[in-house]
């Protein structure tokens, strides 16, 4: 079975991806096309403000099975969102931008930081950053090379 059609990528309800910029790589993520916004799970958020400008200082676990293993980040604050979780509960979060890379493809999206401590998976890729660039197909895993 091709992985691609009209161009856009194939893709299970895992995949594993990398966030370049963050130094993050071979993180399994889940696909999740009832979530709008994408989340990542991250721990020590700090906001801190300089030359004028708003950032946010992180801790990055990107292996769920080393926890010792820490990935210190700053990104610059693109927005800030009440986002309504799984839940039902609903919280302000920071969000940035980043690059996603899925096999040999890579494209900028969004993501808001939050604490998904409880959850199995360290991101959920939502639907503002499928659009145009991949079909899921829910029945499959790990499709990507």
């Amino acid at each position: 079975m091709p992985n691609t059609y009209n161009d856009r990528m194939i893709i299970g309800n895992l995949e594993v991806c990398s966030l370049p910029e963050l130094g993050i790589f071979d993180l399994e993520v889940r696909i999740d096309t009832g979530a709008k916004t994408s989340s990542l799970h991250v721990d020590n958020l700090k906001r801190v403000k300089r030359d004028g400008r708003l950032y946010v200082q992180y801790d990055l676990h990107p292996d769920i099975y080393h926890l010792d293993e820490i990935v210190h980040c700053e990104s610059l604050i693109h927005d800030s969102r009440r986002i309504k979780s799984s839940n039902g509960d609903s919280e302000q979060r920071c969000v940035i931008q980043t690059l996603f890379r899925l096999g040999d493809r890579e494209w900028p999206i969004e993501i808001t930081l939050s604490n998904r401590q409880d959850m199995s998976y360290m991101m959920l890729l939502g639907r503002e950053a499928m659009v145009d660039k991949v079909y899921v197909d829910p029945s499959r895993a790990f499709l990507i090379d």
